[in-house]
């Protein structure tokens, strides 16, 4: 099958590579020429310009746009329709926000340009593993690109099958989805990366619970030397919270066992602040997966305002000084 790829970053350039490696004629443009030039090595067809990518597709055209949220693809949508009529296909396989799915898919919809959401999982490591995908638009313009979306994904692999689905839409088994409407599959991957959220800073905490337990504050007897990179392997195997974060996890305390090659400044990339958005639009309560984003804007400063706050409203109502703990060599460990 044909398609456009736009977008040639790590995910980008990685589908393109994984749909010609399986017989799919792409097209490619990346605003940087050298991603361009590195996939028409890879037997991708290279444009220079949406228009010159435009002319190579044969109708009815599909374009999958992969970059980053909002203005990137903003434009990027904007532009291809210009350039399609009816019947053709603008996919956007990044990290959307769900509603802004929606306002195109209406916009689009009076031309007859059809506008599919895929909320795309699989990272680096997609090549290998295939790429979980949530998928949203009509069924006729969805079921058309099937054999796209069978390419990219998992398959079947090693996991054992669910009992009680031989009656269940079999591409769930494979690892792809028609989520529903125009919005939902990017509304399902939101949803995914928020729980992806809550997951990692449950191993997060955990782990440092475990390297804690060696602090000189604690008594002598009481101080254990634990082998994280043991830790995290042996959970891996047979394990209930064994997972791919788990073996990631593993993959990093084998390589750093003290993870000195990072800082801890964590970022997020908008799914976890939508989807608690999402949570209080529907009066549901999400405890873990809001503290699990708010770790995270924590672990981006040292001291806040609002501490030194908390410190002088403890300091006048109680006469308590700052850093009183630690004279008396009684403060918590610190963070390393």
């Amino acid at each position: 099958m044909q398609i456009g790829v736009i977008g040639l970053g790590r995910m980008g350039g990685n589908i393109s590579r994984r749909l010609i490696a399986h017989g799919h004629e792409v097209v490619v443009f990346d605003r940087n020429a050298d991603a361009v030039t590195a996939l028409a090595k890879d037997k991708a067809t290279p444009a220079k310009s949406l228009e010159e990518l435009t002319s190579h597709l044969t109708k009815p055209r599909t374009v999958w746009v992969m970059l980053p949220s909002g203005t990137p693809t903003e434009e990027t949508v904007l532009a291809l329709s210009e350039l399609f009529e009816d019947g053709d296909t603008i996919i956007d396989g990044g990290n959307s926000f769900w509603k802004d799915d929606i306002r195109r898919a209406k916009s689009l919809k009076p031309r007859g340009i059809h506008y599919v959401d895929v909320g795309t999982s699989g990272g680096i490591w997609g090549p290998e593993r295939g790429y979980c995908m949530m998928i949203g638009g009509d069924k006729d313009a969805v079921d058309r690109l099937d054999p796209i979306f069978k390419t990219l994904a998992p398959g079947l692999g090693t996991i054992s099958r669910t009992p009680g689905r031989e009656r269940r839409d079999p591409r769930a088994e494979q690892g792809y989805i028609h989520a529903g409407p125009n919005g939902a599959g990017h509304f399902v991957k939101m949803v995914h990366n928020g729980i992806e959220y809550g997951l990692m800073q449950a191993y997060a905490e955990g782990f440092d619970i475990l390297q804690g337990r060696a602090h000189e504050s604690l008594p002598q007897d009481e101080r254990f030397d634990l082998n994280l990179p043991d830790i995290a392997e042996v959970w891996r195997r047979g394990s209930v919270i064994a997972s791919w974060l788990l073996d990631l996890s593993a993959i990093a305390l084998a390589k750093d066992p003290e993870l000195d090659a990072f800082k801890g400044n964590v970022d997020d990339s908008g799914e976890g602040r939508w989807t608690i958005n999402a949570a209080i639009e529907e009066a549901v309560s999400a405890n873990v997966l809001s503290a699990a984003l708010f770790a995270r804007f924590r672990s981006r400063i040292e001291h806040s305002f609002g501490e030194k706050l908390l410190s002088a409203m403890r300091s006048q109502f109680g006469g308590h000084v700052e850093g009183a703990l630690e004279q008396h060599g009684l403060a918590d460990k610190p963070k390393t």
